[in-house]
């Protein structure tokens, strides 16, 4: 007589491989079920500058809108969707659209009169200076 060892986490693993094959093989139900839009976005410092990097392809620089108020950035804009054509038979269609809000706690103060913006092949590229701390000018007063 052999001993079977019991493993329930692996049937599971199992039981999700096989429902996320399913839904792969039907990303949408229906045609008309959008799937939200959401831009993958890089912050990265140097010695001056804070940048932000966000892939928003698709999408025209008229539909971004950015804010910066109280050390907050924040990005809309949409993403739409393009008129189907009823002519075409889709068997995939699996591109994401709809509007996207995506804010974030810069992680250094910034000066908001010195902000670029540049919005080129689906990036927008942000470069914020940041603000020069001054070094505190203490002095150490003797009590006599």
């Amino acid at each position: 007589m052999s001993i079977i060892k019991f493993e329930p986490v692996r049937d599971l693993e199992t039981l999700s491989q096989r429902l996320q094959r399913y839904f792969e093989d039907f990303p949408a139900f229906g045609s008309e079920m959008e799937s939200s839009f959401y831009p993958r976005i890089d912050i990265s410092e140097d010695e001056q500058y804070l940048m932000v990097e966000a892939e928003i392809p698709g999408t025209k620089k008229e539909d971004i809108k950015i804010t910066l108020e109280d050390n907050i950035l924040t990005i809309k804009g949409e993403k739409k969707r393009e008129e189907q054509k009823k002519e075409h038979n889709y068997y995939r269609n699996e591109r994401c659209y709809g509007a996207f809000t995506r804010s974030f706690t810069l992680p250094v103060e910034v000066n908001p009169d010195e902000v670029e913006a540049n919005f080129e092949h689906g990036m927008l590229t942000l470069k914020l200076a940041k603000l020069q701390v001054k070094p505190s000018n203490t002095k150490v007063i003797e009590v006599k």
